[in-house]
């Protein structure tokens, strides 16, 4: 089963409410199943899964089995899912996010995206969420770029036979970093329509030159995954809400305004060592921030327990 594009052109009216959701690449330390109880009890509408060793690995045995179970159980708890594919050393134990579209050797990270766009069809994931990668530092810009396009073509191909949303994320520091270069790339594969834009609202404040609202109006008619955490300019740290820079309610009124309807997902890959307070902490505030901006939230969160330290 697949969902429809949660995306929706920003002239359509505003909603009433945010739907919030968090990464599992926050709750490393949780077997996959504890991490969307632990979600789904404190109140979240969602979850960004990113695939890796022990979260619905794509290559290990019986994956037609594990994904039909956790499809069943996130209908169980109600939670809507976003597949993320940004697992450190899934393809490679040696070398970080290796390989990536751009590296001499694609092969491996387009089976892996072809596996996480079956995967996400599958689940019913309302987006496939993806990234170009670093450039490695003997590849030219021009080959870099070429071999980019050549990749996402291959997967927009995939996604199309199986109708699934692809939301493609401008991560700093990598060969597409910023709204423009997604601009870019959506250009250079013919505007695809399965071709959205996964916006982390940190990235903007890190290195966007227009204000976090501003950017959220700039991408709203293509928009179909939100990744959400505070950050510092020009620090690409994902930090804990109220601990950085960003002003909230103007962001999440932003989002509402431009009527859109996918998950909005706290991602704080780093706060594993005290996944269920932090998850916690977070909702409260974004809800406390969506009050603040007139938008109507859910239930209050069940009381969290604590976690040990590091």
């Amino acid at each position: 089963m697949t969902a429809p594009p949660p995306t929706t052109p920003a002239d359509e009216p505003a909603v009433e409410r945010l739907r919030f959701g968090y990464g599992t690449n926050g709750f490393a330390n949780h077997r996959l199943d504890d991490a969307l109880t632990v979600l789904a009890d404190l109140g979240y509408e969602g979850v960004a899964l990113t695939l890796d060793h022990d979260h619905l690995d794509p290559y290990a045995p019986g994956l037609a089995r594990r994904v039909d179970a956790v499809a069943h159980r996130l209908a169980a708890l109600g939670l809507g899912v976003v597949v993320e594919t940004g697992a450190r050393y899934l393809l490679d134990p040696w070398r970080k996010h290796a390989p990536t579209l751009l590296h001499d050797d694609p092969a491996g990270r387009i089976d892996f995206l072809q596996r996480a766009v079956r995967v996400g069809a599958d689940l019913g994931a309302e987006a496939v969420s993806f990234w170009a990668g670093v450039r490695p530092g003997h590849v030219p810009a021009e080959v870099a770029r070429d071999r980019l396009v050549a990749g996402c073509a291959t997967v927009v191909a995939a996604a199309d036979r199986v109708g699934v949303t692809l939301g493609f994320e401008p991560e700093p520091g990598m060969l597409v970093e910023d709204i423009a270069g997604w601009r870019w790339l959506h250009r250079a594969l013919g505007e695809p329509a399965c071709f959205g834009i996964t916006l982390d609202i940190g990235h903007c404040r890190c290195l966007e030159s227009a204000t976090v609202p501003e950017c959220v109006r700039q991408v709203a008619d293509h928009l179909v995954n939100v990744q959400i955490d505070d950050m510092r300019r020009g620090v690409h740290e994902h930090l804990e809400f109220g601990t950085g820079e960003i002003d909230f309610p103007p962001v999440l009124r932003a989002l509402a305004d431009g009527g859109y309807r996918g998950l909005v997902a706290v991602e704080l890959p780093r706060h594993s060592h005290a996944a269920p307070t932090v998850a916690a902490r977070s909702l409260d505030f974004l809800r406390t921030a969506a009050r603040q901006a007139g938008l109507a939230v859910g239930a209050p969160p069940v009381p969290a327990g604590t976690t040990g330290a590091d």
